[in-house]
């Protein structure tokens, strides 16, 4: 994906029904029916967690950022991000649902009239997920504007053409947002790229072969897919705000993508230390507790104290997000803040497992290959660096 720029969304009209603390308490009480046993399995077999996610759903919490009037909960990015918070914090895995918070604000920021009223309605009482994002192509990266799926206009429907990678939860949604170039030379290279509303029931209903998956297995259970589009048709009242002005649309999703993803990477670390402590403290060597050791309850400290301050960044962030404000560096910086933090934490913890680290009965394994993944999602770290270089200290472009 490519650097989130300093924009976000208009202030919501309606005060937020729910607090922060009411949703992590719900949350966690969801969470606690689904144990590490739970989480093991389904990382094992590679397997979508259904069950979860269909609890999260029925409390409306995937809901989160849809306005009440719709059936939602009509919260912001600073209680969305508890909820995720709290999945990572309590052993499970967040990148089995988070889909449908951080591709929300496309179709509420920038979708018609029709498209919200027939479609937000379902998504709130869980009838339909939109849990999907076609964007990112292999040979264009993290250089969204240089994308090559096509999108051409035949008369009736626009007509999608390409392939996409890591394409998540295509196999476990309703609804997909295709980002496809509909203008070959524009005026600018942000321009010319188109944002589509596809409905994957009716393509399975009429258009048979027009979507080609190809799964992707990954070293954590991440359901990610290769997609391919074969003449897939479109019709116009699908497209997302103006023909054109789709990677404008992607980059106001960024920042909440950035954000969302900060939370998780925060739960990561508190759930690491909370073992590291937890473990350390009742694994008993020549005669006392290991955590009496400085060396190892000193990098323990050290890591929670950075997965502290890195909660603080990405609070700023969304608190700027929820009241409209310009922030694209907090949010990357968020992001880079709490990779790091969790990606720390995970190695003390493993250092204080010792060699039952790397047992998976213990979920330090599996805790440590999920985290690993915030070090280059959504975004590489290093992006995050160019991006705090150029647009906030002022140094040249390197790319």
């Amino acid at each position: 994906m490519t650097s989130a720029v300093n924009t976000s969304p208009p202030v919501p009209k309606n005060a937020p029904a729910f607090s922060g603390e009411e949703l992590r308490r719900q949350t966690r009480a969801i969470c606690a029916r689904f144990p590490d046993k739970y989480w093991r399995e389904r990382d094992l077999n590679r397997e979508y967690p259904h069950e979860f996610v269909d609890a999260l759903t029925q409390e409306r919490l995937l809901a989160a950022l849809i306005p009440a009037e719709y059936g939602g909960l009509g919260v912001g990015i600073s209680e969305a991000a508890q909820i995720l918070e709290e999945i990572n914090r309590s052993g499970g895995h967040a990148a089995g649902m988070h889909g449908q918070l951080y591709t929300m604000g496309a179709m509420l920021g920038h979708g018609s009239q029709e498209q919200k009223d027939k479609y937000l309605p379902g998504l709130a009482s869980g009838e339909l997920r939109l849990q999907s994002f076609s964007v990112t192509e292999k040979d264009a990266g993290s250089e969204t504007t240089n994308i090559q799926t096509r999108a051409e206009f035949d008369g009736s429907h626009w007509v999608i053409s390409g392939h996409k990678v890591w394409t998540s939860r295509i196999a476990e949604t309703d609804l997909l947002l295709v980002l496809a170039r509909t203008e070959d030379k524009p005026e600018k290279k942000t321009l010319g790229l188109t944002l589509f509303l596809v409905d994957l029931r009716e393509v399975e209903e009429s258009q048979a072969g027009a979507i080609e998956l190809r799964k992707v297995r990954t070293m954590i259970n991440y359901a990610t897919n290769e997609v391919f589009y074969h003449g897939l048709k479109v019709r116009p009242d699908m497209v997302v705000g103006e023909v054109g002005q789709g990677f404008r649309y992607v980059l106001d999703g960024l920042n909440a993508e950035r954000i969302l993803l900060a939370a998780e990477a925060v739960g990561d670390g508190y759930w690491f230390t909370d073992r590291a402590v937890s473990y350390g403290n009742n694994r008993v060597v020549f005669g006392r507790a290991i955590t009496m050791n400085q060396g190892v309850q000193f990098p323990i400290a050290d890591a929670y104290m950075k997965v502290r301050a890195a909660d603080l960044m990405r609070q700023e962030a969304a608190a700027l997000f929820d009241a409209g404000q310009p922030c694209g560096a907090e949010a990357n910086m968020g992001l880079h803040l709490a990779a790091e933090a969790s990606w720390e934490a995970a190695n003390v913890c493993m250092d204080a497992h010792g060699g039952f680290g790397i047992v998976d009965q213990y979920d330090v394994e599996r805790k440590f290959r999920e985290t690993r993944m915030y070090q280059v999602a959504p975004v590489n770290k290093n992006m995050i660096k160019s991006f705090v270089a150029t647009k906030v200290l002022g140094m040249p472009r390197s790319y």
